[in-house]
């Protein structure tokens, strides 16, 4: 995975794609288009798509295998227990799908209608998009280059018919490449609210959620947080916690403190959320006693309280 360059001028400088540090950098071309070449037409046609969408939160992660898409699938399912609130779940994973699986939409088809591809619908205020819904079998592998994502990305933002939504969230592949910077481009005449980021406690996963976190920093993306998950195990039987990834440099809680981030909450392992994902079935409703379930919700409650006390006003606003 190819990552931004430790001195990348960032996707909103004068600079972005003409500077020295960007040179041999894959994603040079796609900078470039907002630094004085000639800007890419979709940018303005996905902001007048998203005058729909009210708020748009990019899932992130530094590391991959830390529960990324896990934690994107129960977002969305914790906001749609509101059946007032309208959600839009879009995989941008390109190589490594997994939001199908997790939300029980494995085998599903996109449609094609006159206002663009139709989402496919868990429920009647969750709708959902992934390239997992165009492969002919889920082992297939997709073997794209940079700029075949983009283009992929861009269909996505620009064609699908989300109709008027309350929250867009959008699952991202590890790292700070091609699908991220993509994403944030193409959205940001549209407003993104901010990007959750999500780790575990060891160092090995912090190192990298640093870079994201920069990353973050670097393309103006606000941080609405960071989520810790596999914080600890807690035994359902003596309710006694056990530190199965031991947090050696102080885990997540440190990190965000150094950095000045917010931790938006800690979520404690349970084997039946990797029972629910591989179902396809909502953790939340499958064990709503469980410290894990109590830790989701007290963080979707913040995430909503972020998005909104940071929303903005005017053109974006669903019914506006």
């Amino acid at each position: 995975m190819e990552e931004v360059p430790h001195d990348c001028p960032g996707v909103g400088s004068a600079q972005a794609g003409r500077g020295a540090s960007c040179q041999g950098c894959p994603n040079q071309g796609l900078c470039a288009s907002g630094a004085g070449a000639a800007p890419d037409p979709a940018i303005e046609e996905i902001k007048e798509k998203m005058k729909t969408v009210k708020h748009k939160i990019l899932v992130l992660s530094g590391k991959g295998g830390v529960g990324k898409s896990t934690f994107s699938a129960h977002l969305a399912h914790g906001l749609a227990e509101d059946e007032n609130t309208q959600v839009a779940l879009l995989d941008i994973d390109i190589c490594g799908p997994s939001i199908p699986k997790i939300m029980g939409l494995e085998g599903e088809q996109v449609h094609q209608s006159g206002s663009g591809w139709s989402p496919v619908f868990l429920e009647d205020n969750l709708g959902v998009m992934s390239v997992g819904f165009l492969l002919s079998s889920p082992d297939d592998a997709v073997i794209w280059r940079g700029p075949k994502k983009n283009g992929m990305i861009k269909q996505f933002l620009r064609d699908v018919d989300w109709g008027e939504v309350d929250y867009l969230i959008v699952d991202t592949p590890p790292g700070t490449s091609d699908e991220h910077l993509s994403a944030v481009q193409y959205l940001a005449a549209a407003h993104i609210d901010g990007a959750v980021i999500i780790t575990t406690p060891q160092e090995v996963s912090l190192q990298d959620v640093r870079k994201e976190i920069s990353f973050c920093h670097k393309v103006k993306l606000p941080v609405i947080g960071v989520v810790e998950n596999m914080s600890g195990f807690i035994c359902p039987k003596c309710q006694k916690e056990t530190q199965i990834f031991p947090p050696t440099t102080g885990g997540a809680e440190v990190m965000c403190h150094d950095l000045k981030v917010p931790l938006l909450g800690k979520v404690p392992l349970d084997p039946r959320i990797g029972k629910s994902c591989d179902k396809g079935q909502s953790f939340l409703v499958e064990a709503p006693d469980s410290p894990a379930t109590l830790a989701y919700r007290s963080i979707i409650q913040r995430i909503q309280e972020f998005c909104s006390l940071h929303q903005p006003k005017g053109e974006n606003l669903v019914g506006s």
